[in-house]
């Protein structure tokens, strides 16, 4: 009987390594696609107050908001930012928004800090993690 016992418990040492290790593998590669996958941040732009009347923007501001707008598109075609908008009201109710993604906090703050609106002056942006929670699919 004393030899059975033996021969069972390195068996069943056997099988527990084997699930311990499928199961740290398992989680490992959860952990991994985690780290890997893209993060999504919310970056909300508000004009200056020195651009709220429409007779005061100047040729750079416009410039500046020119740029601003081939680098959304220039990001949305290259699948950063998942849409990008703005309110239609003038003055001080203007309202942006960029929803974009990032491997993290560090690389995210950067791309909004860098949207050049905001570089020349003509847009403050304050960034936001988010989270896409549904969307409408586009008709075929």
């Amino acid at each position: 009987m004393h030899r059975i016992r033996h021969q069972v418990r390195p068996a069943v040492a056997v099988v527990l390594a084997a699930v311990l290790l499928a199961t740290t593998s398992s989680v490992q590669a959860q952990d991994v696609a985690a780290a890997v996958k893209p993060r999504q941040y919310l970056y909300v732009l508000r004009l200056v107050p020195r651009v709220h009347d429409d007779a005061a923007w100047t040729e750079a501001d416009k410039a500046a908001v020119s740029q601003h707008f081939q680098r959304l598109q220039q990001a949305t075609a290259g699948g950063r930012v998942i849409l990008a908008g703005r309110t239609t009201e003038t003055g001080d109710k203007t309202l942006g928004l960029v929803i974009f993604e990032a491997a993290d906090d560090a690389a995210a703050q950067p791309f909004m800090e860098s949207d050049p609106a905001v570089v020349a002056g003509v847009m403050t942006a304050t960034l936001h993690p988010y989270a896409v929670a549904l969307q409408r699919k586009t008709p075929d």
